[in-house]
């Protein structure tokens, strides 16, 4: 008796935003691998992520491995982006003195 094997499909999907997440959450391929790279394993990654089958965790990491490089370049190009928003976020909204703007208005309104 032979075992078929059928194709699974991949548990990962590209958002609206072009954000790669894991199908059925809203859990993140950058979440999963940075947890990888800090030294966690996948049974770790789905016990802090309940959305998360240990089994989508397995097959994400094999993704990550298998597309290691591709999946860098994505990652830092994430990161690059995050950056620029931010710094477009906080020249419209500067940081500074907000913690006292909200205690100044906090103390106004009570």
């Amino acid at each position: 008796m032979s075992l078929v094997v059928p194709a699974e499909p991949m548990p990962l999907f590209t958002d609206a935003d072009g954000v790669v997440r894991i199908s059925g959450t809203r859990v993140t391929l950058d979440t999963i691998v940075a947890a990888y790279r800090e030294g966690a394993t996948a049974e770790t990654i789905a016990e802090q992520y309940p959305s998360l089958s240990l089994a989508n965790v397995y097959t994400a990491l094999g993704y990550y491995l298998r597309h290691q490089a591709e999946v860098d370049a994505y990652l830092q190009k994430r990161q690059h982006q995050a950056a620029q928003t931010r710094q477009e976020n906080e020249t419209r909204f500067p940081p500074l003195g907000v913690r006292e703007r909200l205690l100044a208005r906090r103390h106004s309104q009570g």
